[in-house]
C-alpha cells in the first residue's frame, strides 16, 4: 500500500544511507509474491484505503505472515505506518467484517464514528536514545486502536488524537517492530527517528552514524511540532 506519501518514507531512508556511505537496496513485494525474511534488515508496510487493506490482509496472512514473523524474529525493523499498522496488529473490524492481521502486535483496531483528522505529535522513550523524544505529522484514521494488556504504545499525546482520540496513546511497539499514524510523511519530518530505525537495522547505536548536516531537516520537523502546537 502506498498513499500518504509513503514513497517519502523510503526515500528519506535511501538518502541518508547513502550520504553516509551505506549500501541501501529498495526491493517491493506485491500481491501473491512470496516474501523472503532474509531478504532485509527493514520491512515497511505503508497505507491504502479499505478496499487495498482487504486485499493486502488477504495476501499477507497468506504468502507473507510467516515470513514477517520470521523477520522480527532474528531482529529485522517492522514498521508499519496507518493502515500497514493496523495489518501488523491481530484484526481491522470494518463494518461486521473481521478482517484478520498479521499479529506482530497486540493490538485491535475498530471502524466507528467519524475520522480523526488532524496535526499530532507524540512524546516517545526509545531504547538507544537518552531521554523522551518528539514524532510529530498527520493523522487521518477512521480506525480506533485498542492495545492488549501487555502491549507497549510508541509514544504518548501531546497533541492530537492518537489510537483512539481517548486513551492517550499512539502508535505500539514490541522490540523492532513499530506501528503509528503518524504520516505526512513521517520520516522526513522527524530525520532522527529515521536514523533511529536505520541504526535498529544496522544492529549498530545510533551515534555510530556519521553525522550529516541537518539543518533543513530540523527546520522540517519544528515546522511539524509548530502545526501541532508543540
Amino acid at each position: 500500500m502506498n498513499i500518504y506519501a509513503d514513497r517519502g518514507n523510503l526515500l528519506m531512508l535511501e538518502r541518508r544511507c547513502a550520504w553516509r556511505g551505506i549500501g541501501f537496496e529498495l526491493i517491493a513485494s506485491g500481491l501473491g509474491e512470496r516474501l523472503d525474511p532474509d531478504a532485509g534488515d527493514l520491512f515497511y508496510i505503508g497505507g491504502g484505503q479499505d478496499r487495498d487493506q482487504r486485499l493486502c490482509a488477504e495476501d499477507l496472512i497468506e504468502t507473507k505472515r510467516e515470513a514477517l514473523h520470521a523477520a522480527a524474529g532474528r531482529d529485522a525493523v517492522v514498521l508499519g505506518v496507518c493502515g500497514g499498522y493496523q495489518l501488523l496488529g491481530r484484526s481491522y473490524t470494518l463494518d461486521e467484517e473481521r478482517i484478520p492481521g498479521v499479529g506482530l502486535l497486540d493490538v485491535e483496531t475498530v471502524r466507528e464514528g467519524g475520522r480523526l483528522i488532524g496535526n499530532v505529535a507524540i512524546e516517545v522513550r526509545l531504547a538507544d536514545t537518552e531521554g523522551a523524544r518528539v514524532l510529530a505529522g498527520f493523522e487521518n484514521h477512521g480506525g480506533r486502536t485498542r492495545l492488549g494488556e501487555r502491549q507497549e504504545p510508541l509514544g504518548r499525546v501531546l497533541s492530537g488524537y492518537g489510537n483512539d482520540g481517548t486513551s492517550g496513546v499512539e502508535g505500539a511497539i514490541a522490540g523492532n517492530t513499530i506501528g503509528t499514524y503518524l504520516h505526512g510523511p513521517l520520516l522526513p519530518k522527524n530525520a532522527w527517528f529515521a536514523d533511529w530505525l536505520i541504526a535498529r537495522a544496522l544492529a549498530i547505536e545510533p551515534d555510530e552514524l556519521v553525522e550529516l548536516d541537518d539543518a533543513l531537516e530540523r527546520d522540517a520537523h519544528l515546522s511539524a511540532r509548530r502545526a501541532a502546537g508543540i
